[in-house]
């Protein structure tokens, strides 16, 4: 399972543009620590997975998913160059908000 969340990792970090360097950074931790977790030797906690999630603009699950999907990963490609860190923190505030608002519309939608 390490191996393809690393995978998806990186195949989402790749295709956002960014480097791991920034990832690590907007993750709170150090660029090895993150390679690891991208190479599949370690196993990455949920809470950072979570936060992973909220910076690529994605769903947890997608982290487990074997075959990603080419829609799934368009969909996580927001890049902006030359951010900093707190500009990471403000896209990882800002894509969780989005994304609790669509769980929001989902939920009163059915009922």
């Amino acid at each position: 399972m390490n191996r393809i969340i690393g995978n998806n990792l990186k195949k989402i970090r790749s295709i956002s543009s960014f480097t791991q360097e920034e990832v690590a950074i907007a993750l709170g931790i150090n660029r090895s620590a993150y390679s690891n977790y991208e190479s599949g030797e370690r196993e990455m906690p949920i809470g950072l997975l979570e936060k992973a999630a909220d910076l690529f603009g994605c769903e947890l699950y997608v982290f487990f998913e074997e075959n990603l999907s080419d829609d799934i990963l368009l969909a996580t490609s927001f890049r902006i160059d030359g951010l900093d860190s707190n500009d990471l923190q403000e896209i990882i505030h800002f894509k969780d908000i989005v994304k609790s608002y669509i769980k929001m519309d989902q939920i009163a939608a059915s009922l």
